[in-house]
């Protein structure tokens, strides 16, 4: 630890306060209402403040809705072991468009669990008449779901495991067979279920949580499935907060700037947007008194976010790092790509999008440029190419059939889409390696390989990722012409022929 850096926990909060906004509330007095699933840099960035704003300024309506963090997967003994040496307190830095910094240490985070520790543990802590939602940040492909019938996969060596085990908690080992098994002890107890609120960037997120633990508690009994299908609620909701991985360059931060020895702060851009479906079985804190939109409807948020956001996010990833720009700031602002994926926005993702009650599209769309250029931020390119098939599919192909489905254009969605294709060769355009981390990586870069052995559709042939996108000429002609440019001439050259006149 520096010389001169206090170390994070509940007992030198009174001296950190003297620099940086802490949690004036009786963390001791909270109670952790909310289980979470995935306790990274987005949860920390998004739903954990939120509800450190309401515990601050609303401590009697939040105090039973503090956050018990839950690790599943072995990587994350790390976060357990970071939290835990500092009463699960930690850092949150807004990073300004300016340069300025905004800091505070969040106290909404009072417990955490990690399942191959204590999976009996987990079961209990679930099925405890105190825990009234569980939250679920387990990426877009966490939901084991399948990528062109939707139906829940039930053959994967953990799920099948985690279903044969039943009510055997000790064996548990996926947050299926937790949460499951959870539900049927509250059933057998006289307890209302708890509500299961995903915060994943999937459209229909709540619908597609129900699939999935619906049809894992029919794997169990087939009664089981219907009423968890019947009981449970899983609202839907929209989150948005760049967020990008800390780096040791950040926790020098925060020691440097703010004399705080914590060994994993939050580092995110000031922007934050949360709208969430009004549905919930076993009572929900007041979020709305904090800046949450508590709608009936969610889904026109999501698609706003989703197909503007997140799409453009895909464009600016693998051109960016074909381009030569490791930051996202960098490909943001290139001369070339920037109207490239303005042009996205406008002609082929915005007419897709029905009325968003309450926002501006074209103030949104000028304000993600805003926010995508934020050089404070540090975001990577790398980062937002990982696990591409888990988002392309999800984000952008939805954009190509309703734009077909239309007869509008999709010159800019195919040629992301060719951007990827070509990122997944594995070598950039000075033949340097490119590493691709995708759960798909070694089906992806085949098909990329085999694209360059003269299959110029390979890629695109992957029905579950494109269902049938190659059979439609519009979308084919478009996307080779792409393809053949970033080949022949280069993504800068590709980029110039795509913008507007």
């Amino acid at each position: 630890m520096p010389e001169n850096a206090t170390a994070l926990n509940a007992q030198n909060l009174a001296e950190i306060g003297t620099r940086v906004p802490v949690p004036g509330y009786d963390r001791s007095a909270v109670t952790a209402g909310v289980v979470h699933f995935g306790v990274g840099g987005f949860h920390r960035a998004h739903q954990a403040v939120y509800l450190d704003r309401l515990l601050t300024e609303d401590f009697e309506a939040a105090r039973e809705y503090g956050i018990c963090g839950v690790g599943v997967l072995p990587g994350d003994a790390r976060m357990r072991d970071a939290l835990a040496a500092q009463d699960h307190l930690y850092t949150l830095v807004l990073k300004h468009p300016d340069g300025s910094l905004e800091p505070r240490v969040i106290g909404s985070v009072v417990e955490y669990l990690f399942a191959p520790d204590d999976p009996e543990a987990v079961v209990e802590k679930l099925a405890a008449p105190t825990t009234r939602i569980v939250s679920l940040t387990v990426t877009e492909g966490g939901y084991n779901l399948d990528d062109i019938t939707g139906e829940f996969v039930t053959d994967t060596p953990a799920v099948a495991a985690d279903a044969a085990a039943g009510s055997d908690a000790a064996k548990l080992t996926t947050v299926f067979g937790l949460v499951v098994e959870a539900l049927v002890r509250r059933r057998d107890r006289g307890l209302d279920p708890f509500t299961v609120m995903s915060c994943d960037n999937l459209q229909g997120n709540g619908h597609l949580a129900q699939t999935a633990f619906a049809a894992f508690a029919a794997l169990r009994e087939e009664a089981l499935g219907e009423w968890v299908r019947e009981r449970v609620r899983f609202p839907n909701s929209m989150v948005d907060r760049i967020t990008p991985a800390t780096t040791p360059d950040d926790v020098a931060l925060v020691e440097a700037e703010f004399g705080i020895a914590d060994a994993w702060p939050v580092v995110c851009e000031p922007f934050t947007q949360w709208a969430l479906e009004d549905a919930f079985g076993a009572g929900r804190p007041p979020l709305e008194e904090v800046g949450v939109q508590v709608v009936p409807d969610v889904e026109p948020y999501e698609l706003m976010k989703l197909r503007l956001l997140n799409a453009s996010h895909q464009a600016l990833a693998y051109f960016g790092r074909l381009l030569d720009h490791e930051l996202v700031d960098g490909a943001a602002t290139d001369p070339d790509l920037k109207p490239f994926v303005r042009a996205y926005m406008d002609v082929e993702a915005t007419p897709t999008l029905a009325p968003v009650p309450g926002v501006d599209l074209e103030e949104y769309k000028d304000t993600l440029e805003e926010r995508f250029g934020n050089p404070h931020v540090r975001d990577t390119t790398a980062r937002l190419a990982a696990e591409s098939s888990d988002r392309i599919p999800k984000w952008l192909v939805p954009v190509v059939r309703a734009d077909l489905a239309a007869g509008r254009d999709v010159h800019r969605a195919a040629a992301v889409i060719a951007s990827w294709a070509r990122y997944a060769e594995g070598v950039d355009e000075h033949g340097e390696p490119i590493t691709v981390v995708d759960r798909r990586r070694d089906r992806v870069q085949e098909a990329a390989q085999r694209q360059l052995a003269g299959d110029e559709l390979a890629f695109v042939r992957d029905r579950e990722l494109f269902g049938d996108l190659v059979d439609d000429e519009r979308f084919t002609s478009a996307y080779l012409d792409a393809l053949r440019g970033l080949h022949a001439d280069g993504a800068r050259a590709t980029l110039r022929r795509l913008l507007p006149q």
